[in-house]
């Protein structure tokens, strides 16, 4: 027992060695909730200077700086650091909790040291975070991105003023959109390119230059990616977020920065917010620059005067031809270079035709060779190599994007033409309707409304091009390649479908008639045609502008299903073909500009006729018995050379379905018989009345029920006044309409007045809104075109005479002194022709009338003289129409050109 000794510890020296025996001299335990208040109010204090940091570094990227690397790795950690803050606070409760012995123990020693040393060292990671914030700067100018050059041939010969008239407008302030439209392969992708790539030479203040191709298929998604690759948006963050959120990551990266983007190849509208986009404005002056081949999606997307880049002039074509030929191949024979310039003309100044075709012949170093192409371009160009290929499958494209199979069918139908043949609009629609492409049961007006907007969707797709014809009258046609391609389109399901052999002798060598469907032999120089050809599928035949003079009997025997037969102007023609009014299911005949001198026997047999034209037959001597053709829906008899007389008027009031006609009258009595019939008169489209001259001076009333006329003409006639009228129905007479307020005749577009010596005034055309076209000449007792006393009614009524008007011509017109008493504002014109007037001496303008800018109309007339006295408005009127611009036109004797600009 005597070796025992005992030791006593007092509580203070115990707790000492407990916290000494896990080394926990920093307090990790005792400092706990001291340190939990400081940590939590200086991470507040990291996120406040974080916070400040951050709208700093947002003000300088959007003047287009960006940030320090250094300040990013700060913000990173902060980031990092606030996570582990936000965890070790949720636990703090806990931990407080399992404090005892006055907060210097805990029930839970090892985990509580291990908690408030990690709260402790996060303290100081903190506090050295919020001390190290202070920056003096937190961003430099960027690196200007450089241009990504694209790839592209030397500038194309021809195309330069093109490139240069693109870019000056491209660079206008005013300019955001700019759209390039044209058909496949006229090069709209190569002046684009080269945009492109003169902003690597100088930047022009734009920090982004973006070039994106969109496609046929319009991937919103994938444009996104292309334009945060080249804009460096790009990572694996970027691939993780949602289409829209991509979409607003670019708008807000450039929302605030100068770029151009470049969208080519574009099929339909891009709505640019859903690419990010800022919509482009004076104010941020950016570009957005687009290729297509539609004016429809020009104009979707906000475009007013989109650009067209054409085909090159024949000069420009053969000199890039030359180019892609070389000189050893031109050389290698003196007639070679005629040659090719045969074949260069083959492709109507098409580039991608060009380039193919140049590439194809640069290695053929014999006149045989180029005499080959030649016979291959000409006959069946879709033979010649890389046609199949390179080019008509590009051009396809165009075809492949119509919508609907009727509007397909419409353009294939237009591939019957022979290359550069210029197709009345009206004329080609009839086809349409009589075909069945579309549908005419509900009205032919209503029908051709719709041809015209299928042949506004071929224009707009640059499938067809459009004009008008000497004479005023809208026309379309094709460009000679797209012609091939249409009928190379046409010959996929059965080769001889389509047969088109124009200016041939004879009839074609088919293979198998029965499945021919369309035939086109227009100027066909056989003067007979033999034999019952088997074309049971034949719905339309076009023999026009040949040299027929007879069929045989069986012609048109086994052609059940013909709906449109055209025989016009064939000279040699003076009877109608044997056979052909038992063409059960013929819709549409026209014998228009041919010598026939009756139509046939038996027109009861034409069931199913609904266009007839007999325009231009000036030997036809009657067309009695025309009531039998009872579906008759259109009838053309322009100066067709019958005699009109009672029972004319009472067939053609018998056709109960007739909705257009169009006719010539030639003597006063029958005029004013025709002018009585309500029936007629309604459905006139067309009025023509001439050579009266035998006729004293009369009145002409037309009835205000001729709602449908659109082109009205009286030439070698006695009349000298024309008045609105209505119809008496007891009598049959027509009345004139006194006081007119409304405008009446709303459909009429084109007015000739040729060679009528008694007329003095033509104020009722006032009361025409849709007037486009006036030409009075040879007219030498008119004094007024709208006649000031007689015309107050109308302007009482607040009428406003040509707001339509587009071309007005005045010639030889000795007595004329007033077109109107007061400048009008003509909103449409384009041109002026005043030729031998030497009374007017003062025109119905002022400073605001016209087409103003680029659209500045022309005024034409014979006389320096006459432009010398005439008397201005106002010294305003004088100054807008400066004389300076006038100019020698050697198109006419003695005529002079003075264009009106703004």
């Amino acid at each position: 027992m005597g070796n025992c000794f005992s030791v006593s510890f007092s509580c203070d020296q115990c707790m000492n060695n407990i916290i000494n025996s896990v080394n926990v001299n920093e307090g990790y335990i005792r400092n706990l909730p001291k340190n939990l208040v400081s940590l939590e109010t200086t991470i507040e204090e990291l996120k406040a200077r974080r916070d400040d940091l951050l709208r700093r570094i947002t003000r300088e990227e959007n003047r287009g700086l960006q940030r320090l690397a250094e300040i990013q790795v700060w913000l990173n950690r902060v980031e990092d650091i606030e996570n582990r803050v936000e965890d070790v606070l949720s636990a703090r409760n806990a931990e407080l909790q399992s404090l005892c012995v006055c907060g210097f123990c805990s029930t839970s020693l090892i985990q509580t040291y291990r908690y408030g040393k990690n709260v402790f060292l996060i303290l100081r990671e903190v506090e050295f975070l919020k001390s190290s914030g202070h920056f003096d700067g937190v961003a430099e100018q960027t690196q200007v991105p450089t241009v990504e050059e694209r790839p592209l041939q030397a500038m194309i010969i021809g195309q330069e003023t093109a490139f240069q008239n693109a870019w000056n407008h491209l660079m206008k302030d005013e300019v955001g959109i700019m759209g390039l439209y044209g058909m496949g392969g006229v090069g709209k992708t190569t002046l684009l390119k080269q945009l492109n790539n003169k902003f690597s030479d100088e930047r022009h203040g734009f920090e982004f230059i973006i070039w994106v191709v969109v496609s046929r298929e319009l991937e919103t998604e994938k444009i996104l990616d292309e334009i945060a690759q080249k804009v460096r948006l790009g990572g694996e963050e970027w691939k993780q977020k949602e289409k829209n959120q991509k979409a607003d990551v670019i708008y807000n990266f450039l929302r605030k920065r100068r770029f151009v983007l470049f969208l080519d190849d574009l099929w339909e509208k891009v709505d640019l917010s859903e690419i990010g986009i800022p919509v482009p404005t004076t104010q941020n002056r950016c570009k957005v620059a687009f290729t297509t081949r539609s004016q429809e999606v020009c104009a979707r997307m906000g475009v007013e005067n989109p650009m067209e880049i054409k085909c090159l002039k024949e000069n420009e074509a053969f000199g890039f031809f030359q180019k892609k030929v070389g000189q050893t191949t031109l050389r290698s024979d003196p007639e070679i270079p005629e040659l090719a310039r045969i074949v260069a003309k083959k492709c109507r100044g098409l580039p991608l035709a060009l380039d193919v075709v140049g590439e194809t012949m640069s290695c053929k170093r014999t006149v045989q060779e180029w005499r080959h192409a030649i016979d291959v371009l000409t006959s069946y160009a879709t033979e010649f190599s890389g046609m199949e290929d390179k080019i008509l499958p590009l051009l396809k494209y165009s075809y492949d994007n119509l919508k609907g199979d009727h509007v397909k069918s419409c353009f294939l139908y237009c591939a019957l033409f022979p290359e550069d043949y210029k197709m009345p609009k009206v004329k080609m629609i009839g086809y349409w309707i009589s075909e069945g492409i579309i549908d005419g049961s509900k009205g032919i007006e209503r029908a051709e409304n719709k041809g015209y907007e299928i042949i506004g969707s071929l224009v707009r797709a640059s499938l067809l091009m459009e004009d008008v014809d000497w004479h005023g009258m809208d026309i379309v046609y094709m460009h000679d390649v797209v012609h091939e391609m249409a009928l190379w389109i046409a010959s996929f399901k059965q080769k001889d479908a389509f047969v088109v052999h124009p200016l041939i002798y004879g009839m074609p060598k088919v293979e198998n008639w029965n499945v021919v469907r369309r035939m086109s032999l227009m100027g066909n120089k056989a003067h007979s045609f033999t034999g019952s050809p088997e074309c049971r599928e034949l719905t339309t035949l076009l023999l026009q502008k040949g040299k027929l003079a007879k069929f045989s009997s069986g012609f048109f025997k086994s052609m059940p299903k013909l709906l449109v037969l055209d025989l016009s102007d064939n000279e040699n023609l003076s009877e109608t073909p044997e056979g052909v009014s038992k063409l059960g299911s013929l819709k549409y005949l026209n014998l228009a500009y041919t010598p026939i001198r009756d139509l046939p026997k038996d027109l009861q047999e034409f069931e199913k006729l609904i266009y007839l034209d007999i325009s231009e037959t000036r030997q036809l001597l009657s067309i009695s018995g025309i009531s039998g053709v009872h579906n008759l829906k259109v009838l053309n008899l322009y100066r067709s050379g019958f005699s009109w007389d009672v029972n004319t008027v009472e067939e053609l009031e018998a056709l109960k379905h007739l909705e257009v006609l169009t006719t010539s009258i030639s003597v006063r009595p029958r005029v004013e018989q025709f002018l009585s019939s309500h029936k007629l008169t309604s459905c006139t489209r067309s009025l023509d009345i001439w050579n009266s001259k035998e006729e004293g001076p009369y009145d002409l009333t037309l009835p205000v029920t001729m709602e449908k006329l659109r082109v009205f003409c009286i030439e070698s006639c006695t009349i000298s006044e024309i008045k609105m009228g209505k119809i008496c129905i007891k009598s049959k007479k027509v009345s004139p309409l006194h006081n007119p307020a409304t405008p009446c005749f709303s459909s009429l577009s084109e007015v000739y007045i040729l060679d009528c010596n008694c007329l003095r005034e033509l104020t009722l055309l006032m009361f025409a809104p849709s007037l486009k076209r006036l030409v009075v000449r040879y007219s030498n007792q008119l004094e007024d075109v709208i006649n000031k006393e007689k015309a107050s009614e109308g302007q009482k009524a607040g009428i406003v005479p040509f707001p339509n008007l587009n071309r007005l011509v005045l010639d030889s017109l000795p007595k004329l002194k007033n077109i109107h008493s007061s400048p009008l504002p003509f909103p449409c014109l384009k041109r002026i022709d005043v030729f031998r007037c030497p009374s007017l001496r003062k025109l119905p303008l002022d400073s605001r009338s016209g087409m103003h800018g680029e659209n500045a109309f022309i005024l034409r007339y014979t006389e320096k003289e006459w432009i010398d006295g005439v008397e201005w408005e106002d010294e305003a009127t004088k100054t807008h129409f400066s004389l300076s611009t006038l100019q020698i036109d050697y198109s006419q004797k003695f005529s002079l050109r003075y264009l009106v600009r703004s």
